[in-house]
This record gives structure tokens, C-alpha cells and sequence, in this order.
């Protein structure tokens, strides 16, 4: 089940993706996971999300700050 903490960082990454002009396919690619691995994690449908490993990838990928991706006060 996801918190609101996972969707919170979900939807962090997404913006950041979005911005970069980086697919789902294309960050998947970079990560090195499945090609329908990001489109599960921003899918609500499913329960995947993102681990501090991937969130540390990520923002070498996006050249952003892992920090980037929480929020600033707990929730």
C-alpha cells in the first residue's frame, strides 16, 4: 500500500521528469528496470514506487539533489 509520503515523492519525480523532457521509457532505460517500471510507479493502479536506491539514481539522472524529492516538513 502506498503512503502519502510514496505519492508525495511519486509525483516529485514525475514533475522533475517532466521538466527534463525525460520519458517514462527513457528513465526506466537509464535505471536499467523494465520498460513499464516508471508507467507502474506513476500509475495508481499499481503499488510499485520508488526506494532511496532509485531516488538516488534518479537524481543523478535529472541532475537534482535526492532532497529534491521530499517535502520540506514531515506529512
Amino acid at each position: 500500500m502506498r503512503t502519502a509520503i510514496d505519492i508525495y515523492v511519486i509525483e516529485k519525480v514525475r514533475e522533475k521528469r517532466l521538466e527534463k523532457g525525460i520519458s517514462q521509457s527513457q528513465l526506466a532505460f537509464e535505471l536499467g528496470m523494465s520498460d513499464g517500471f516508471i508507467g507502474m510507479v506513476e500509475s495508481p493502479k499499481y503499488e510499485q514506487k520508488y526506494n532511496v536506491s532509485h531516488l538516488n539514481e534518479i537524481a543523478k539522472i535529472l541532475e537534482c539533489n535526492p532532497q529534491d524529492f521530499l517535502p520540506p516538513k514531515p506529512i
